[in-house]
């Protein structure tokens, strides 16, 4: 087969679905030797996605007003039998066949805490992809059930793969966390929360139960925001100010790559609340280090995390304070659960996860 991968997306973003391009078409590149791959980015990336596989490059930009029908020109003459659009907007045809990966739907659940920009382009081309695609890719059941409730999606067009952990990720000599620590001026001990700072991962409900932890325990660790700037940032600094909470809540922008297992390794827990995941990569990404993951008990978080640590209620600051403090005050019951995420994170391996793809390219060329 010749395959083609739509990898535009990882010059623009470096988390979320830019993360899971690079990492599929790594594990791609070790798992298949018999198909022809091309990875197309974008004409504007200076660094190359691929060591084995083609790479091609595109002009048009990921999420332009004429995006699908300028992909369709750009890639008619390349004569793919599949193209992957882990974006999950396809090209009006690039391809015998069009595979996408839908994430989520959080911009149908809550199309409030989108910018107008981002509501109109997947809002607005949403229905047309999953009918136009030849087979759907989803990181979660959650997902298969929204795109089947929601959308309609017959159950036979989806196909579920859970997403795996980088090797990088595991936890580290004690002396190496502390040094990594050092480079990004933070204590030896935190709450952490990891992700884009928008209103969708719950930040606010975040700060609300954390200045509830200080009211009990005004000794209680340093909670860290680690991630970049989204949508509606400035009132997430706001309410740091409202709540008090300057000096105590500590956030860490740009972090890279490689210092992201130290960061969770000097973490007591992951706090991830968000109102809807897709998946929730954080997550697994801090059991893998031995991290206790605190999670909405909503979406794909139950999913990835199984019975490890605690689930809680998004809408309730005193249920996710109520978690917080046990992190912090019961040791013997955080070691036990440290022991249990890393168990728990050893199911999960991009291999498995290229596997699943790769099945479905095949399925799509013979059907």
């Amino acid at each position: 087969m010749r395959i083609g991968i739509d990898a535009r997306l990882t010059y623009y973003r470096t988390g979320g679905i830019s993360t899971y391009i690079r990492r599929l078409v790594h594990a791609l590149e070790r798992l298949d030797f018999e198909n022809d791959y091309t990875v197309f980015q974008s004409r504007k990336a200076q660094d190359s996605l691929v060591t084995r596989f083609r790479r091609g490059v595109l002009w048009t930009p990921s999420h332009h007003r004429v995006e699908r029908l300028a992909l369709t020109v750009e890639l008619a003459w390349r004569g793919l039998d599949v193209f992957h659009s882990p974006d999950f907007i396809p090209p009006l045809r690039a391809a015998r066949r069009h595979v996408i990966t839908v994430h989520d739907l959080n911009f149908l659940h809550y199309p409030q805490y989108l910018t107008d920009e981002s509501r109109r382009y997947y809002n607005g081309q949403i229905a047309a992809a999953v009918r136009h695609a030849d087979h759907i890719l989803a990181d979660s059941e959650a997902t298969r059930r929204d795109l089947t409730t929601m959308l309609g999606v017959p159950t036979a067009k989806i196909t579920v793969h859970m997403l795996g952990v980088d090797e990088s990720f595991r936890p580290l000599p004690a002396d190496e966390t502390r040094a990594g620590l050092r480079a990004l001026d933070l204590p030896d001990k935190y709450l952490l929360f990891v992700g884009t700072f928008e209103p969708r991962k719950n930040i606010a409900g975040l700060l609300e139960a954390y200045r509830l932890l200080l009211d009990r325990l005004p000794d209680a660790p340093p909670l860290v925001l680690a991630g970049n700037r989204g949508w509606l940032f400035d009132e997430t600094m706001a309410r740091i100010e409202t709540l008090r909470l300057a000096g105590r809540v500590l956030w860490r922008e740009g972090i890279s790559q490689a210092a992201m297992p130290a960061l969770y390794n000097g973490a007591l827990a992951l706090v991830t609340p968000s109102f809807y995941e897709g998946f929730g990569l954080p997550a697994l990404e801090a059991m893998a280090c031995g991290t206790v993951p605190v999670v909405s008990n909503r979406s794909s978080l139950p999913e990835v995390v199984g019975d490890v640590g605690l689930q809680v209620e998004p809408e309730s600051p005193e249920a996710i304070c109520e978690a917080l403090y046990r992190v912090v005050t019961d040791r013997q019951w955080r070691e036990a659960t440290e022991r249990a995420a890393l168990e728990r994170a050893r199911a999960f391996t991009w291999e498995k996860t290229a596997r699943a793809v790769r099945s479905v390219y095949h399925a799509v060329h013979e059907g």
